[in-house]
Parts: structure tokens; sequence; C-alpha cells
């Protein structure tokens, strides 16, 4: 129902419309009257009337003044006024203003229904154009979505057609683009001045792809922390890239930390850059193969055997001919080998040839239980070599932490000091200590913080001691551990 208030300093007016028009047949509703301005104003305030019927001569706040205010302060307002036969030039500056008819006193019902038919049809007629224009805005959208999508999936060959999705002259200003991946309820990250926010879903997972207009990482990150204090959120988020085209691989890497960040901490923010990569490892890997090796990297057998049974039907599923079968089980085991060399393993190839044994096989029964074997085999060399070296590998690497915290260390400098790749040092880490990389480094420098702010160091100072390079950041990162601004809790 459409709102209706009349205010006019004469009592037979507003009675007269009270009792003699059937506001229901315009699918209008009566909510106030007034006699004067200021109430006028209360009641517009109050019930916010989509329609508004005013004298131009009122006590307190005239017509013309009232309109002004209202219009001001929501300006799809529909205002109609009551004049007299010489009050001409008071209408010129209503319609100044922006009301849309004025009826000549002695007012009529007829007149009064002529115009509320004019303003249904008017309304009518622009609510159509409003759902055109969302139905527009919708398709559009949807239209960048799927072409962005496609850029995630093709790459170079979808970029043409999600620039003019995007507007050309708009791709043109892009620097970067980042994938973030995220599992929660929504997003709080929102497109604007510095970088535009496209949201994708790719059938399993949500999916955020930020095409940046300036370098503006720090600010990015700033929001994606604020994003994690505020809502029950697990992130993974790929390397920015100043080619559009390379969002493919940020798009991999965001999937790829996502998934470790689930494992690793289940709500926060992981970077890609958090749980490393292995050269020797192909990106153009399938879902399957990757799952079985993020399942041998985090020593979960009972997983892996089940994600080898996924993988099999999924090889069935190509239709390939014996040899392109041989030739994929063996590619999974070298992948294999690979994850287990991440332990720091010195693993004896001599004499093993899986190339030899495969060929040995006939039947797809055999080869199924000769990758089963193999798998099985590397699963087990892990989680012996997760119980030997995760204490001596750990302790090792957080001495190195506590004695260069004040320095910018890294995941991928840490695991190399103690000879593992940093996706399974990570893994280890987490084990271990019961923190991820990060957390535990964060949680020793906001302690070694407090200890020096206590002591009565300045806030600038202690910031660059404990490796922040900005004060802001150093703030932003102690006020989340402690629940206070540095200032507050030396204060304190």
């Amino acid at each position: 129902m459409l709102k209706v208030a009349i205010f006019d300093d004469e009592f037979i007016v507003i009675e007269g419309l009270k009792k003699m028009i059937d506001w229901s047949k315009y699918g209008m509703e009566l909510v106030g009257t007034a006699k004067d301005g200021n109430t006028a104003l209360s009641i517009f305030h109050s019930q916010r009337p989509d329609i508004i019927f005013t004298d131009i001569r009122m006590p307190g706040l005239d017509g013309l003044q009232l309109i002004g205010k209202i219009l001001s302060e929501a300006p799809e307002t529909k205002c109609i006024v009551f004049s007299g036969f010489n009050e001409f030039e008071y209408v010129k500056q209503a319609i100044k203003l922006g009301v849309i008819d004025y009826l000549q006193k002695p007012i009529t019902i007829p007149m009064v229904e002529e115009a509320l038919e004019k303003i249904t049809h008017r309304i009518t007629k622009e609510n159509e154009v409003l759902e055109l224009r969302s139905r527009w805005h919708e398709s559009q959208e949807e239209l960048l979505q799927k072409a962005t999508l496609d850029l995630l999936l093709e790459g170079k060959e979808a970029e043409s057609k999600w620039q003019e999705c995007f507007g050309t002259a708009e791709a043109k200003k892009i620097m970067g683009v980042t994938v973030l991946a995220y599992s929660g309820d929504r997003s709080l990250l929102q497109s604007n001045a510095m970088f535009s926010v496209v949201p994708v879903w790719n059938g399993t997972t949500q999916l955020l792809v930020l095409f940046h207009y300036e370098n503006n990482l720090e600010t990015v990150a700033e929001q994606l922390l604020a994003w994690t204090e505020q809502e029950e959120v697990t992130i993974g988020s790929g390397n920015t890239y100043p080619a559009i085209k390379d969002a493919k691989k940020s798009y991999r890497e965001a999937l790829h930390a996502l998934r470790y960040g689930r494992f690793l901490e289940s709500k926060g923010w992981t970077r890609f850059e958090d749980v490393g990569k292995n050269n020797k490892i192909p990106e153009d890997l399938s879902a399957q193969e990757e799952a079985v090796l993020y399942y041998m990297r985090t020593g979960n057998k009972k997983s892996l055997l089940g994600q080898l049974d996924i993988y099999i039907q999924w090889l069935d599923s190509q239709k390939l001919n014996p040899d392109m079968t041989e030739s994929e089980c063996l590619k999974l085991v070298y992948l294999g080998l690979e994850v287990v060399k991440e332990t720091g393993e010195d693993i004896k190839l001599i004499g093993y040839y899986p190339q030899r044994e495969i060929r040995e096989l006939n039947t797809r029964e055999e080869m199924t239980n000769w990758l089963f074997c193999q798998m099985e085999k590397m699963i087990d060399l892990i989680i012996t070599s997760k119980i030997s070296n995760k204490h001596k590998a750990v302790e090792k690497a957080r001495e190195y932490i506590e004695k260069n915290y004040d320095q910018d260390i890294t995941l991928q400098e840490v695991a190399e000091l103690v000879g593992m790749n940093p996706n399974y040092f990570s893994v280890l880490f987490k084990e271990e200590m019961g923190l991820t990389y990060i957390k535990y480094l964060t949680k020793y420098r906001m302690e070694q913080a407090k200890i020096m702010l206590k002591a009565g160091q300045k806030i600038s100072e202690v910031s660059e001691k404990v490796g922040y390079l900005t004060y802001r950041h150093f703030s932003e990162v102690f006020k989340k551990y402690t629940g206070m601004t540095p200032g507050q809790f030396k204060e304190s």
C-alpha cells in the first residue's frame, strides 16, 4: 500500500478528503493529516508517506518550505500542492522544487481522483523502469561473473570476452588481480575506488576476484583481517599478478591456500605464501590429483585411500586406453614421491623403477592394486617421518623465530632452515605447536611487545623491534591480540 498524507489548515479540506475518497481503491492508505507545517514535518519523519498533498499557505512552515525539506531528504516522494487563484508565482516555485502536480482551490473530489490516477500511473511506470533497470544490471552481473569464472579456468583464452563484460576502458585501468577463496556466510569485501570485487561460484567454492586499480595490497590485507575479526570465515588468498591472464594462477593458489587453511587453522586468513609450493609439481593438476597430494601432505591415510578410489573412478570416466591409464598412474606415483621428498627424507631410488613395474601389469585391476600399494607405502613413510622429525625440526624452527622475530622471517625461510618444503613444514609445525607458523610468530611478537611496553618503551620503537614496518599495522595486530591499542595497554 502507498502511504498518503494531507497537510492543509482548512478543516473542511482535510475532513472532506478523509471521508469522500476511497483511498484503498487506488492501493493507498491515509496515514496522517496536519494543519500546520511543523506538525506536517513531524508526520513526514514518523510515517515517511509516498504521496503528500499540501496547501501552499500554512502556519509555521509554509508549503514551499515544507516541500523543500521533504524533497531534500526523500526526493522520491510525490508532492501535490493546493493553490489559491492568486498564487501562481508560488506554484511556479513549487514546480521548481519538484512537485509533480498542483490543484487549484476550491478542491473537488473529481480533481483529487484524477490526480490520484495520474500518480498511480506514474508510479507504475517508474516501477517498471526500475525493474527493467534492475534486471539489466542483474543480467550484466551474471555475464560478468560467468566471464570471470571462465577467466579463472581458461586464463588468456577467456581474457578478451572478460574485457567486453568488464568494460574495455575500465579493464585498461587495472594494475593487478588477486583471487580469494573462502568459506563463510557472507563476504564483507566490497568494490571501491581502489579495486573492483567480482563474486564467483565455481560449483563448490565461493570466490572473490579483486581487480586492483592501484597498488593497495596493504589496504586489502587490513580489510581481510577486519573481515576475519567480524565473521566466522576461512579465507585462502592467491598471489597478486599484474597480468589479467594470470588470474588463473591466483585462482589455483587461492584454492590451495583455502584447503590448507581449513586443515591448519579452520578459521582465519591463509595466504598462498604461508603454505608454500613445490616447484617440481605442475600447476595444472586435476582436482582429483591435487586432493591425493593434499591428503599425503597432511598424513591422512584413511582419506588418502578414499581419495584414491575417487581418482580411479575419475580415470575410468575419462575412457582412456591402457597406455594412457598406465601413464596417468605413473604420473601420480612420481608426484607422490615429490611429496615424500618435501619431508626432507633422503629417499633411495636405486633399484626402484616404477615405470618397469607397471609395464609388467596387464589388467586394470592389476594397475589399480599396484597404484594403491605404492601410495600406501609413501603415506606410511610420511607418517613415520613426521613422528621421527617433528620435534627436532619444530624446535629448531622455534629457536630461530625467537632469535630473529624482529626481522621479516618468512615461512619459506624457516622451512629451508630445517630442510623441508614450506607446505609440509607448515602442517608439521601446527601439529607440534597447536598454532600455525604465522599465529605462533605473531603471538611471540605480541608477548615481547607487551614486555617492552610495560618497561616504558615508546610504541614506535616497540613496533620496529618486533618486526613491523608501520606503526598502523603493529597497532591493529596488537589490538586484535590483546583487545586494546598499544597506547591503552601502556596506560593500563
